[in-house]
């Protein structure tokens, strides 16, 4: 049986790694509300060179491209909310009308018989 599997991006792991580091793995881990050997495994892995804190550390670049990054999400959220309102009231005058030719069909298949 396959479990589900969450990834995680190495900022995510970097700032796990600081917090463990700050109150312990095992209550980072639970805080965190990821399995114990994952934050090992991430501590182990910061600890040899292979995960780098530095991916923690929010620089003013780093906070100006997340807040343009931010501003087009929006955007994007907004466009998006705007096609599904178009979307939902196409789909609704197409109930509409199926329910019309519906009842058409069955009015002239009566007038046939």
């Amino acid at each position: 049986m396959a479990r589900n599997q969450r990834t995680y991006d190495n900022e995510y792991k970097a700032q796990a790694v600081k917090l463990a580091q700050e109150m312990g793995g095992a209550k980072a881990a639970k805080e965190l509300g990821i399995p114990d050997g994952t934050i090992y495994c991430w501590v182990k892995a910061f600890k040899e060179g292979r995960l780098s804190a530095s991916e923690a550390s929010h620089t003013p670049k780093n906070a100006l491209s997340l807040n343009d990054e931010l501003i087009e999400l929006r955007k994007r959220v907004k466009e998006q909310d705007k096609e599904i309102r178009r979307l939902k009231e196409e789909n609704e005058f197409l109930e509409e009308a199926s329910v019309f030719f519906a009842a058409s069909r069955r009015k002239s298949a009566k007038n046939r018989d």
